[in-house]
């Protein structure tokens, strides 16, 4: 094919409304319009037979030169019932006339090289003829024929193409190859001014400053050579004639020709200003909620003036401003019940608190440097003291050349009254405070205000719970039966200097029907008034338990029962209602708690434990290391659902068994099985005094560290002698109650307590006569004598005795009422085989009064 002249297109050619180029010669154009529609031509000479057939008229019409050249062309291709009309029209071709028309063609199966022709596919061809004459003056005619169907194609891609430009509501730019806007729509003219036609040849610098110019440019061209798309690309810029910062979402993507040659890239953008500034007020609230959440978490843990006051400017700084300070009324700090000094505002503060997020970096709010600790006031005139005043935020000037460019200053009020005053404070090229910064450090300061106050009124009344506290605890060294005991308990803090905080360990010894003793040990997860509130009702609890006489293990069960209900609203009657109730507690509103309970029989010398949770008991016995019993520990008081084992032990003469808290043995600076192993070994000598026993623990262990509450009871067995013990079984028969009043007077008299005799051998008989009346099996008699005469009687019943109040004309049912008339104390308690009725009697001495028998068996007529 001969070369043709073409113009310059691509990179190679410049932009609409710029001059041509020089003209570029070229043998096939890559990518040529013509190549995309695939235009065929084909002449005809004067005898109207084909004189030229192109390689496209092959291609298009699926006929061989070789076959076409010298055939009619409207027996070619063109179908038998449309030929005698074809032939009309290509006479009239002929004659000189032009003619535009569409016709049908039959599109034959190729095969063999065209030697072999089938009945082919149908089609559609728009036909050009053009009239035209040859070298001898002959009417002639030149053909140029297109398949309608890629004709309509393109009408079609330019209908929908043209649509979706146009009527696009995002900005729609056409950049060609040289980054030159090609064309734009009417919504980016819109904005940007003028019409489309005014935006044409222009660059991205025409719209962007430098820096951003400079980034998108690179991204148009990196799309033009990957081809890669960029979608949600954000640009800033400004409106011509605007000084208003704009922003907009981009999207982009190389656009090709119908033959696949890139030929710029489509810009779509919309302005996605308001969504940034919605997105940016949404970020601002999460943030001041964060804020709210986090100050929620962390301001009042203490209960501690200071230290809610650093607590408010943890949460502050750097999230919220770059310096902060707490000022406090002066009065309040010392204990006053409301800020002295002038309504004004006027009044002394002290700085209790102050951060900073800009290191050495002194606050100048107001000119004034005061430093941590001290005190001072404000000016009358001044904007701190005007908000002291008023109760109401205000605004403090910054200093010219100094380090602040923006300070709030804000009473912080609690019930009503003003207790202080914080101050926020952004440094220069942080963004000043607005209306909603101004409304967040109110809410901040509320807060910490109202924990403020209530740690105020904590400190009012700290020392009356401590005082409470104390009182919980046993008095002194308690007595036992059988033991020797000695105790300490050390308060949180107490070794620091710092004011104690009110923990939860508690120590009880309780002294148990039969010469037995039930040792308590427990500790109440957590600190302040409500842990100590919860260790005294934990307590009671376990002494109300105990007098119930019931195992060690089912102690725990009821007290894990009571603990699940500690902490919630109503007390003692929730705890009770949870104890119903407990698959229905609150779990959010339960204490937990540790807690090893023993009962130790000084008969016996054996020791029953139970445990919930708590460290191991300790025993050393004579001659022998300490070691750790092997007591399970269970779960803490208050998880419930799992029952508490029991372990029983003999506790040889002589032994030491310990009892300890957490706080004895763990701190910040040994883990607990360090802890553990020490006390172990500060364990060494049982025979020493009990209280010299308890400060060698103490020294060794660095007990003073101060973290933690820390209860210590020890115990050094002393079982009760064998003849202070008289045991006997006797058979289930009336002469019984005989033989149990002549062994009772024979051991009292062989223990020199004649005057008990009487008094014992009455008593004795109602016990015995109860147990063969109403009891079972065979009764067992025993007489113990320690700081009081204990008599009890068992049997194989489970009937409980009941007292009542006989009536005159009864005959009987006075028995228990003379019992409680002649002992100090008397009751029943279940054992593994049955009952056990017991009463017990002072020995004589200076201030013992004995009540006469006969005095009592006349008061009950």
């Amino acid at each position: 094919m001969s070369e043709i002249p073409a113009r310059a297109t691509g990179s190679e050619g410049p932009s609409d409304g710029a001059p041509f180029g020089d003209a570029v010669w070229q043998s096939s154009p890559p990518g040529s319009i013509y190549d995309y529609i695939k235009v065929a031509s084909f002449s005809i000479g004067a005898d109207g037979l084909v004189d030229q057939w192109s390689l496209r008229a092959e291609q298009l019409l699926g006929i061989p030169a070789e076959h076409a050249v010298g055939t009619d062309p409207i027996a070619a291709f063109i179908d038998p019932d449309l030929r005698e009309r074809g032939q009309r029209k290509m006479a009239e071709i002929l004659d000189g006339r032009e003619w535009t028309g569409v016709v049908p063609f039959r599109v034959p199966d190729a095969a063999a090289g065209g030697a072999q022709r089938g009945r082919g596919q149908r089609g559609l061809a728009e036909v050009y003829v053009m009239p035209t004459r040859t070298e001898d003056g002959e009417k002639a005619a030149v053909c140029i024929v297109v398949d309608v169907r890629v004709l309509r194609s393109i009408e079609t891609d330019l209908a929908a193409s043209q649509a979706i430009f146009g009527q696009s509501p995002f900005g729609f730019l056409l950049i060609d190859p040289d980054l030159r806007v090609r064309r734009a729509n009417q919504r980016f003219a819109s904005v940007f001014g003028g019409t489309p036609d005014d935006h044409r040849g222009k660059g991205v610098h025409d719209y962007l400053p430098r820096a951003e110019g400079d980034r998108v440019s690179a991204t148009l061209r990196r799309v033009l050579e990957t081809g890669d798309s960029i979608t949600d690309m954000h640009v800033t810029g400004f409106v011509p004639g605007t000084e208003e910062r704009r922003h907009w979402s981009v999207n982009l993507y190389r656009v090709h020709s119908g033959s696949g040659r890139p030929i710029g890239v489509a810009w779509l953008g919309t302005d996605i200003t308001a969504r940034r500034e919605a997105a940016r007020e949404a970020a601002a609230a999460r943030r001041n909620l964060a804020l709210l959440n986090e100050a929620g978490a962390r301001i009042g843990n203490s209960l501690d003036l200071e230290t809610t006051a650093r607590e408010l400017l943890d949460v502050v700084v750097p999230g919220f401003c770059d310096l902060a300070t707490v000022d406090l009324y002066q009065g309040l700090l010392v204990g006053d019940e409301t800020p002295p000094g002038l309504a004004d505002g006027s009044a002394e503060l002290r700085r209790v608190a102050f951060s900073s997020a800009v290191s050495d970096a002194p606050f100048h709010g107001t000119g004034e440097q005061v430093e941590l600790g001290a005190v001072h006031h404000y000016g009358f005139n001044s904007p701190c003291a005007d908000a002291l005043r008023t109760a109401r935020p205000r605004i403090v000037p910054a200093e010219d050349g100094g380090l602040v460019q923006s300070t709030l200053a804000v009473p912080m009020v609690a019930h009503d009254t003003v207790v202080g005053l914080a101050r926020f404070a952004r440094t220069k090229g942080s963004e000043p405070f607005g209306d909603r910064d101004r409304d967040l450090a109110v809410e901040l300061a509320a807060r910490a205000a109202v924990c403020i106050d209530n740690a105020r009124l904590y400190r009012r009344e700290h020392e009356r719970a401590l005082i409470l506290q104390r009182s919980l605890l046993p008095p002194g060294d308690p007595e036992a039966s059988g033991l020797d005991i000695a105790c300490r308990y050390l308060p949180g803090n107490a070794a620091t200097g710092r004011p104690s905080e009110v923990g939860g360990d508690w120590f009880d010894v309780i002294e148990l029907p039969g010469h037995r003793t039930a040792l308590v040990v427990g500790d109440v997860m957590g600190r302040g008034l409500r842990a100590a509130v919860a260790m005294g009702e934990l307590r009671t609890a376990v002494r109300t338990l105990a007098q119930l006489d019931i195992e060690p293990a089912e102690v725990l069960s009821q007290l894990d029962e009571i603990a699940r209900g500690l902490g919630a609203p109503g007390g003692v009657q929730q705890a009770t209602r949870a104890a119903r109730r407990p698959r229905e507690a609150d779990l959010s509103e339960v204490y937990l708690a540790t807690c090893v309970y023993a009962v130790y029989d000084s008969v016996t010398r054996r020791c029953t434990f139970a445990n919930a949770g708590h460290l191991p008991p300790v025993l050393v016995e004579p001659g022998e290391s300490a070691l750790m019993l092997d007591v399970p520990p269970g779960l803490p008081l208050g998880v419930g659902g799992e029952p508490f084992e029991e372990v029983e032990v003999e506790l040889p003469e002589g032994s030491l068994l310990a009892l300890y808290t957490d706080g004895l043995v763990e701190s910040r600076d040994h883990p607990l099985d360090e802890g553990l192993q020490a006390f172990v070994g500060a364990l060494t000598d049982p025979a020493r005094p009990l209280e010299d026993v308890c400060d060698q623990v103490l020294n060794t262990l660095d007990s003073h560290h101060g973290e933690d509450d820390i209860a210590l009871l020890m115990a050094r067995v002393q079982g009760l002698p064998s003849e202070s013990v008289g045991d006997w079984t006797l058979p289930r028969e009336p002469r019984s109650v005989g033989r149990a009043r002549e062994l009772a007077r024979a051991k009292l008299l062989d223990w020199d307590m004649e005057s008990l005799v009487d008094t014992t051998e009455l008593l004795v008989s109602e016990l015995v006569t109860n147990a063969l009346r109403y009891g079972e099996g065979e009764i067992r008699l025993r007489l113990l004598l320690d700081r009081t005469l204990v008599c009890e009687v068992w049997d194989s019943g489970l009937v409980q005795p009941r007292r009542r109040r006989a009536r005159d004309t009864d005959e009987g049912g006075r028995g228990l009422q003379l019992v409680g008339l002649l002992s100090a104390a008397w009751g029943s308690r279940r054992t593994p085989r049955g009952k056990t009725v017991w009463f017990e009697l002072p020995l004589p001495g200076a201030d013992t009064q004995l009540t006469d028998p006969a005095e009592a068996l006349l008061s009950l007529f």
